[in-house]
């Protein structure tokens, strides 16, 4: 997947997208008796989606965020953190099962884990957290729902997961829009600085049921390699002003006589954001018409771009095929030196170890690496990253409900409170240590005890930290401010279309990447793109089309009749 066709944030965790679709769906049709609701195409109220506050704990950040997304940044972590929650949540309340996905190794067990001991008692309750690996929780996911005996809250999956996610939450989840909606998530003041493009992905059948795992936004446009682009000549990225540039800086980036190459496996994304083409749909405002990205000029250019330059040589030998399940190999190479240009997502920059800035530092300090920007008069950032995935509760009576919710409260504590020190750092003097600046250095207790998957409970906007590096944090700061006003307007978080839901990450997508790729290196002509196109748009994005506009059409009754 991760070749110079697109690739998208979620994208990158959906290479098995529909793979488990079967299996879950036929328990699904089981459980809601008559064979479910069939699903529709809908317009999601406004007046569904939780009121937006700016949350302040009297934490002060060094750079500052703002409303419309930009987030607060840190050179340093507080001293002296700040609770954000008051009293017990969980007091008196009965055990709490929860199945979260996870990225790291198996976390210890609660008697050999002081940072989920620590959790539990400022909870004021037992958490029973079953943390399943990425790979494995769409299975996970399909034998709890086949089984019926889902946990009192869990993580929709990355991957897989129902055809008609309406008629599940219809029937397994808490309806969480008497408790949340509008004014009412003020009870839960952490959850109530997620935005409301985050939970737009949450509502489905005319109803809110899920709490977001809430990101930046925009996922970025990649990461480039400063100390490079200056020998080519350019020392800013407003010096390049359109893609002809940028195809000539990339020619002078490439020398195969000392193996480095311009581009590591892909392009295309940052090509088609800067020439202004949209993330996977455009809306016409007028007419409420619905373009694919694959049909418009600005994402062809893209494409002929991208053609071109591998033709020219530009890319690192072989990563062009390279799947996602390779995306560790190819980003290693990136690191190691092999290429000015790579495409990642944002959060993966100041990650310690093993995140670019810091993992490039200890292969060569001369390595500049830095968040890059769509460049041109006409470049737009994508809105491909409000939310990681979405996080349910299953249906229970309303004093159980708003147990759980406190929980979610809990894990999406800001930056710098109590709650979050503890769900990242673990315990003082056990899990972390503190180092000369101040920062939490977490020990070889720590490193495992922090591996409770608390934070894919919920999740606000995540701050920008870095104890490594200030110039970093300094750097993601100053190119959210750029891409947040960038951000182009995702026409498809305010509708809701069931074939798009089920195949547009899913068997869509996977169409549209092996077409793209072929193309791009070359296996085909240019000319088989309006065959990629009709093809793509006759196996699922022509009806996701019209169920687009149909909701939108509702939308505007809807709003006609109040």
């Amino acid at each position: 997947m991760p070749s110079s066709a697109a690739i998208n944030r979620r994208a990158l965790f959906r290479m098995g997208a529909g793979a488990g679709l079967g299996l879950a769906a036929a328990p699904l049709l089981a459980a809601c008796g008559d064979g479910g609701t069939t699903a529709k195409a809908e317009a999601k109220s406004a007046k569904l989606l939780p009121t937006t506050t700016v949350r302040n704990i009297g934490i002060r950040p060094d750079l500052p965020g703002n409303a419309a997304g930009v987030p607060q940044a840190f050179f340093r972590y507080p001293a002296k953190p700040l609770p954000s929650v008051t009293g017990r949540p969980l007091a008196g309340a009965a055990p709490v099962k929860a199945t979260m996905e996870t990225f790291s190794p198996p976390p210890p067990a609660r008697g050999r884990n002081a940072a989920w001991r620590a959790i539990e008692k400022k909870l004021g309750g037992t958490v029973d957290i079953t943390a399943v690996p990425a790979d494995d929780y769409p299975t996970k996911f399909s034998t709890m729902v086949a089984s019926d005996n889902l946990p009192d809250i869990f993580m929709y999956p990355e991957t897989g997961g129902v055809d008609n996610k309406a008629a599940f939450f219809a029937a397994k989840c808490a309806d969480l829009t008497p408790f949340l909606a509008g004014d009412k998530v003020e009870d839960y003041p952490n959850l109530a600085a997620i935005p409301q493009s985050a939970w737009q992905s949450a509502i489905y059948g005319g109803k809110l049921y899920g709490i977001p795992i809430s990101r930046m936004g925009t996922g970025g446009a990649g990461f480039y390699r400063h100390d490079l682009f200056a020998q080519a000549g350019v020392t800013s990225l407003d010096e390049i002003t359109d893609l002809d540039r940028f195809v000539e800086v990339c020619k002078e980036l490439t020398r195969p006589r000392k193996d480095q190459y311009a581009i590591m496996a892909g392009v295309t994304n940052l090509l088609a954001m800067s020439a202004g083409a949209p993330y996977a749909w455009r809306m016409d405002a007028k007419t409420g018409r619905f373009t694919a990205d694959l049909e418009t000029e600005e994402y062809r250019l893209a494409v002929e771009t991208a053609r071109g330059l591998f033709a020219a040589g530009c890319f690192y030998p072989g990563t062009i095929g390279m799947s996602g399940a390779q995306k560790a190999q190819y980003t290693d190479m990136f690191k190691n030196g092999k290429a000015a240009y790579v495409y990642d997502g944002m959060p993966s920059y100041l990650t310690p170890s093993t995140g670019y800035l810091a993992a490039m530092a200890a292969v060569d300090k001369t390595f500049d690496v830095r968040p890059v920007i769509p460049f041109g008069d006409r470049a737009v950032a994508w809105m491909d990253n409000v939310a990681l995935s979405v996080t349910f509760v299953r249906k229970a009576p309303d004093a159980r409900v708003e147990q759980l919710l406190a929980l979610a409260d809990f894990a999406a504590a800001p930056f710098g409170s109590e709650e979050y020190t503890l769900i990242q750092y673990g315990v003082e003097g056990t899990d972390f240590t503190r180092d000369a600046k101040g920062n939490p250095v977490l020990t070889e207790q720590g490193a495992q005890d922090v591996t409770v998957p608390w934070k894919m409970l919920a999740s606000a906007v995540p701050s920008v930290f870095s104890a490594d590096s200030e110039d970093g944090v300094r750097y993601v700061h100053a190119a959210y401010a750029k891409l947040v006003p960038m951000m182009e307007k995702n026409p498809v978080l305010e509708v809701s279309s069931p074939t798009w839901d089920s195949k547009g990450y899913g068997s869509l997508y996977t169409l549209k990447q092996d077409g793209l790729k072929d193309i791009i290196a070359g296996r085909r002509p240019m000319s088989a793109y309006d065959a990629l196109v009709k093809d793509y748009l006759a196996k699922g994005a022509e009806q996701a089309r019209g169920e687009l506009a149909e909701a939108v059409q509702k939308g505007k009754k809807s709003t006609s009749r109040r």
